[in-house]
């Protein structure tokens, strides 16, 4: 008896020990399994990077409401704290976090508010009615006397890119640059203010204007090419020639196709760079892509005496929706182009060309010059083709080297000149991302690009089958219960083996 009251105690103390052991461990190391498709709760290397490189102290500070916040609001404040507890140990200490509920007093409230977090109306369902929820759900990041605000960090946002960009703006001593060319009538930067917005967070942007005497293209990791009017010179092509010998990269969005919207016609120009392309193999098509997915255009029609107004399909204006696998198209949701020409590469075998936005599979090209008829009833003979390149990357094969990324539309991502943002035209965000995300491909090394879409895959259960559908439906609430019946069953022969062993036993 006594011995067993000593191994008790010897068992009791080894128990608590091994609990401790366990608690301190993970005080100091931060594991955590990640069988998600996207590996969206492991850092990526990129993070880790910016991590490692930290030489001051960050402190971010969130304010999550912690009542009655809806299961998916619940979820993502502790994802949040999950990801702030692994910078945290990665950083050595260098990144401080604090949870903050606004919504416990009214100083609190108005401290999150003067930090630039608002309140945010989240309609929520509670016994068979809907009501809407004041909460909060932001972050504030600091280091010094500098921050920068995550406004509202809701569901399916992508906490990594905006935490780890966040804190990469806020330590780097120096910006890269990216260079926005002007002179030949590309839009100014007011003009394209979404995309300066985007771009701003990692990189300084620069007007810049060539010389017939001057280089100063070095300093810039990307040039971009946007919406050029005018024929570019070619002593400047030169130039350009000379900064991707040296290492740079160019981002060129052009409009092969000018449009007279008064006579409804479309017609070939040339800006010089055209040709300069296609030296390099990429081919910009004398035609105009159609697509029968596509967006729609206002036309009046009189009917009686009425002006009637009814939006017509417009194949002019294809709407991209399905892309080539790419860092840069992950995530995209929807592009929309118009009038856009085809591209194709004819160059020599030490470069790849990579497609990276195409049409649908019922689409075609029409040679310029061409009417636009705004009656035409369409049908599927008028798509042959399918997957006409739009967008492309012209890179070496080995992948080291200059890069040039063309896109056949100069104006996809542009507002309007008006200084007026509230009267600029907003442009959709695929298009804005597209850009972005190309630029940055070019331009960061440190791999940010590929956390913009990561947690975002979305697996909606009305894209499966109905058998499939139904089979997890039933797996999900079985096999739970399958599990312990099992179980029970597992230990009943157990016991009942054990009685006829200490019965046999017994009987010798």
């Amino acid at each position: 008896m006594m011995k067993s009251r000593k191994q008790l105690t010897y068992s009791f103390v080894l128990i608590i020990g091994v609990l401790a052991l366990i608690n301190i461990l993970a005080n100091t190391f931060f594991l955590r399994l990640d069988f998600t498709e996207d590996k969206r709760y492991t850092l990526s290397k990129a993070t880790k990077n910016i991590l490692k490189e930290l030489k001051e102290p960050v402190t971010i500070t969130a304010y999550f409401s912690n009542d009655a916040l809806p299961p998916d609001y619940m979820k993502q404040r502790r994802d949040f704290k999950d990801m702030l507890i692994e910078y945290s140990t990665l950083s050595h200490g260098k990144v401080n976090y604090a949870f903050i509920d606004p919504s416990a007093n009214e100083e609190m409230k108005q401290k999150a508010i003067q930090a630039g977090i608002p309140q945010r109306p989240i309609p929520s369902r509670e016994k068979d009615q809907i009501k809407v929820q004041q909460i909060f759900c932001g972050a504030v990041i600091q280091l010094n006397d500098k921050s920068e605000i995550l406004p509202e960090l809701k569901p399916g946002f992508p906490m990594e890119y905006a935490l780890s960009a966040s804190i990469k703006k806020l330590s780097v001593m120096e910006k890269p640059s990216i260079g926005m060319l002007q002179g030949h009538g590309e839009p100014g930067l007011a003009a394209i203010n979404q995309a300066y917005s985007e771009l701003g967070v990692l990189y300084n942007v620069d007007p810049v204007y060539l010389t017939d005497t001057t280089y100063t293209l070095n300093k810039y990791k990307t040039i971009a090419i946007i919406g050029a009017k005018d024929t570019i010179r070619e002593i400047y092509l030169q130039q350009l020639d000379r900064y991707l010998t040296e290492g740079g990269n160019l981002f060129i969005a052009l409009s092969h196709v000018d449009v007279n919207y008064q006579n409804l016609t479309g017609f070939a120009v040339n800006h010089g760079l055209e040709s300069w392309l296609k030296k390099k193999g990429i081919i910009i098509g004398d035609n105009l892509a159609i697509d029968a997915s596509c967006g729609s255009v206002n036309v009046q029609q009189q009917q009686g005496g009425f002006v009637m107004t009814t939006q017509v399909k417009f194949p002019y204006i294809p709407l991209i929706s399905g892309f080539p696998k790419h860092p840069i198209t992950e995530g995209l949701d929807a592009v929309i182009m118009q009038f856009v020409s085809s591209l194709s590469y004819q160059g020599d075998s030490s470069k790849r060309f990579i497609p990276l936005v195409q049409t649908s599979e019922k689409s075609g090209t029409q040679p310029t010059p061409v009417h636009f008829d705004l009656n035409k009833e369409w049908n599927d003979a008028d798509f042959p083709l399918k997957n006409i390149t739009i967008a492309g990357a012209l890179i070496p094969k080995n992948g080291q080297g200059n890069k040039i990324i063309v896109v056949s539309n100069g104006n996809f991502a542009t507002n309007g000149e008006t200084q007026q943002q509230e009267q600029q035209q907003q442009i959709n965000p695929g298009n804005i991302n597209l850009m972005v995300n190309s630029i940055d491909w070019l331009s960061d090394e440190t791999g940010l690009i590929n956390l913009r879409a990561k947690g975002l895959k979305l697996h909606p259960l009305d894209k499966i089958d109905e058998g499939k559908r139904m089979f997890l439906k039933y797996l999900n609430f079985l096999l739970p219960i399958l599990l312990i019946v099992g179980y029970g069953i597992y230990r009943m022969n157990n016991n009942r083996n054990k009685r006829i062993k200490r019965m046999e036993a017994h009987y010798v």
